[in-house]
């Protein structure tokens, strides 16, 4: 009755939602189907570095994502975005799964001969064509994505830089029912206002700390606007459209928060103003994982990664007093011949150029993107006309292309790295030599790459194995300068090209090292067993998306192989694998049970070849998903339907026996009970395991009980030796059922010092201790759990109850 009640509440609640009515009168289409189909959200922190993570972790800065390691079963993984460390080639890597797509965030397009950078839509646009060219799938094909560089092959793309603004539903929408978007979402307009000003008023502090500080007064009063319109408004926005999208079923969502990014780059990626747009970024996160879970049309995975790291960086014009473009004027000076005059594309930063994602000429204007454009173009327009008589310099950030108007000689070349990096003090010169080999220059003499990867990077560097294919595969690509020029190699103080205090591209520890927040389960085939990379969750989506072949992989995460002499046994009633949510989910019940990794697991009501559970064999279905061995025992048995308990485990198994236990004559219609009975042979030992499930009457139980407790089972001459009773005796510990077995057994939830007994029914609020795991006198408990993540709560109306049991040797029960 309880789960009856849940599944209407449930259906109640998404009939009233918000996204619901709104996905309606938008008239965007609904993913209508079974709602076990996979699902995958995927939530991009840009910027965000795995150290950076656990510092906001341990301050607690970001609860939600500490809830998921704590509670949820989520691993955290190192994520190494790969060269250069940039968004644009990130996600070229997880949306198409090619690697070094860009050779950095600006550089001279080989095509045009004009400088170009990837916010600008018809570059961003073009390079995306070469990929869906190259790739064999679009990630997110015929789903969204939001605040991106490319759409990815989604079918609707709002904010990115290929399709800015508003996708076209949303743009063509009758007014009125934008209206009503407002209205209905009037918690979040209203949230948006409030810390709107919030954030004014901190970006006011911080444009005053920084005029304190000396920086520029216009650049830090444009910050102004740019940095609420990131941090706040894409944000939210991108929140309100994914939680439709949600609703809506559709197969995989991306959407990528800039705040964070966003703030680094000015302020550096340790400072407070950039940690403090976490705290945000994580209440989205969760409510947006909350969304996920409630979906009607699809099984939704959450996965939380950052596509690279930021390093806290000197612009190099400060170190210095003149600018890299300077440099390279200086270095070329010193040739005997000048092969052409300079001209350099002055980038500035990425500071206030994603506000343009927002979409409008109105709005790029008033966030003061609109004008750099213009100059831009006009620069762009002058570049071509000259562009055969130039030297080309782009570096926006750590690392810099410089393109040659024709072929130097080996000589000069050599000539102009040495004098960047000597004379100028360039941390690194890189230039190709043969199609495997780069020289790299630095102040102290020549290194060769990849055997002097570490004498570059350091011999501690997290991906130094591959440092030296990427810098290689970046310095061959067809948009690359003929010097590349990096600001770290090891020993030097990290520094930017462009004018900020925070940066990203590099090779530096921070810059690579990204993160990924994975379910603990999620199937990855890595090349490397110590951290993953773009193209690893690329695989892992399209697999778990069933749009690539599935790996023959264990589900369940298997015990250490070196013997113990703990034994981990589990109780749990799956009412059918029909969760609270309404669905028939053989697979989520799996999960649950291999999250808590036991040994031993007793089931009850389980399914097999029933029109109301689509006929499935529940049983051997998550003894598959489990790899273990089970016996089952219909209770209940009619025509081609059953209806029972069962026994798993991965463990040597024998059937002793399986039967019916006695109802009431009075009320023949009761609902047929049975026991299951095995031994599991444990460290050169049987150990006898009984599951049940009693009746609802009183005096039925007891009669059901006083035949366990009999010479058929618990009394009979092989229940000898460690024992274990367990199943939904749906009686409470204090109820006469409970009494009479503890005259024979131990209650193993009251043995454990400093242990509450916990309930395991309902499973929403776990009042009621109503599963039972009762032992022999001679088995020690060491540790007891009942799992109360979300997945637990909704896959059954019971939690399971697990017990871990020292099993003492005992050589006169030993096993032939």
């Amino acid at each position: 009755m309880l789960s009856r009640i849940e599944v209407w509440f449930r259906w109640a609640r998404r009939s009233l939602s918000r996204s619901h009515w709104l996905a309606k009168l938008l008239q965007l289409p609904v993913s209508t189907g079974s709602g076990v189909r996979p699902g995958l959200l995927m939530l991009q922190i840009d910027g965000l570095s795995q150290p950076e993570l656990q510092r906001a972790l341990d301050r607690g800065e970001m609860p939600f994502l500490r809830r998921l390691l704590k509670k949820e079963h989520y691993t955290l993984h190192a994520h190494y975005s790969g060269l250069p460390a940039t968004t644009p080639a990130v996600q070229a890597e997880l949306f198409y799964g090619i690697k070094t797509a860009v050779p950095a965030f600006s550089f001279c397009d080989h095509r045009s001969g004009n400088s170009v950078k990837m916010l600008q839509p018809d570059t961003a646009a073009r390079v995306e064509d070469a990929l869906t060219q190259k790739s064999a799938a679009a990630l997110l094909k015929d789903g969204s994505a939001y605040s991106n560089i490319y759409t990815g092959g989604a079918a609707e793309s709002h904010f990115c830089a290929s399709a800015l603004g508003w996708g076209p539903a949303l743009r063509s929408a009758n007014p009125l029912v934008l209206l009503v978007l407002i209205i209905t979402n009037l918690y979040s307009v209203l949230r948006i206002i409030g810390l709107f000003f919030l954030e004014l008023g901190l970006a006011l502090a911080d444009f005053i700390r920084g005029l304190i500080k000396g920086h520029d007064f216009f650049s830090e009063l444009k910050f102004v606007p740019t940095r609420v319109a990131i941090s706040i408004v894409l944000r939210e926005l991108c929140v309100i459209g994914g939680k439709i999208d949600l609703s809506r079923g559709m197969p995989v969502v991306h959407i990528n928060f800039l705040g964070y990014d966003e703030q680094s780059h000015r302020r550096g990626p340790a400072s407070l103003f950039a940690h403090w747009t976490l705290k945000g970024i994580d209440d989205s996160i969760a409510r947006l994982w909350h969304a996920a879970n409630r979906s009607q049309w699809r099984k939704y995975e959450v996965w939380i990664y950052s596509d690279h790291g930021q390093a806290k960086v000197r612009p190099y014009h400060q170190l210095r007093g003149y600018s890299l473009e300077q440099a390279v004027e200086q270095s070329f000076a010193g040739l005997n011949t000048q092969p052409a005059r300079l001209t350099a594309w002055k980038a500035g930063s990425i500071q206030t150029q994603r506000a343009r994602l927002l979409g409008g000429n109105k709005v790029q204007r008033l966030l003061a993107v609109h004008g750099s454009d213009a100059r831009h173009n006009a620069t762009e327009s002058a570049t071509a006309k000259a562009a055969e008589a130039t030297i080309q310099v782009t570096a926006l950030g750590p690392v810099g292309h410089i393109y040659f108007p024709v072929p130097l000689t080996e000589q000069d070349s050599r000539f102009v790295a040495t004098a960047l990096a000597t004379e100028h003090k360039v941390p690194l010169v890189l230039q190709l030599e043969a199609p495997d080999r780069l020289r790299a220059t630095t102040d102290d003499g020549d290194f060769y790459l990849p055997q002097d990867c570490a004498r570059l990077f350091g011999a501690e560097h997290p991906f130094l194995d591959s440092l030296s294919d990427d810098l290689l595969r970046l310095c061959q690509h067809a948009d690359a300068g003929d010097l590349v020029v990096m600001g770290w190699r090891k020993g030097v103080t990290a520094q930017s090209f462009a004018d900020e205090n925070g940066a990203h591209a590099g090779a530096t520890p921070e810059e690579t090292n990204g993160f990924a927040l994975l379910p603990a389960d999620t199937s990855l085939v890595s090349g490397n067993n110590n951290y993953l990379r773009p193209r690893d969750l690329y695989h892992a989506a399209l697999q778990y998306l069933g749009r690539a072949q599935q790996p023959q992989t264990s589900g369940r995460s298997a015990r250490p192989a070196k013997q113990t002499d703990t034994l981990r046994v589990m109780t749990y009633n799956v009412h059918s694998c029909i969760g609270l949510d309404g669905k028939v989910d053989v697979e989520r019940i799996a999960r649950v049970i291999a999250q808590a990794n036991p040994d031993v697991v007793a089931l009850q009501e389980l399914d097999v070849g029933r029109n109301r559970s689509q006929g499935l064999d529940q049983a051997q279905l998550i003894a598959r998903y489990l790899e273990m061995e089970f016996h089952f025992h219909p209770a209940m048995h009619m025509e081609e339907e059953r209806y029972g308990d069962a026994i798993l485990t991965h463990l040597p198994l024998r059937l002793i026996k399986a039967g019916p236990l006695p109802g009431l004559a009075d009320k023949p219609k009761l609902e047929p009970r049975g026991a299951i009975w095995a031994a599991v042979q444990f460290n050169g030992q049987e150990v006898q395991i009984i599951n049940t499930h009693l009746g609802l009457q009183p005096r039925e139980r007891l009669a059901q009980v006083d035949c366990l407790l009999g010479n058929d089972w618990l009394g009979h001459p092989d229940c000898r030796g460690p024992v274990v009773l367990c199943g939904d005796l749906n009686a409470q510990p204090n109820s006469q059922v409970c009494r009479r077995i503890t005259t024979q057994l131990q209650d193993s939830q009251t043995l454990l010092a400093q242990h509450r007994p916990a309930g395991t029914f309902p499973s929403r609020f776990a009042a009621l201790r109503i599963d039972h795991i009762f032992i022999s006198k001679t088995l020690v408990v060491t540790a007891i759990d009942v799992p109360r993540s979300q997945l637990a709560k909704v896959a059954s109306d019971h939690l399971p109850l697990l017990v871990e049991l020292q099993i003492p040797c005992d050589t006169g029960a030993a096993v032939d």
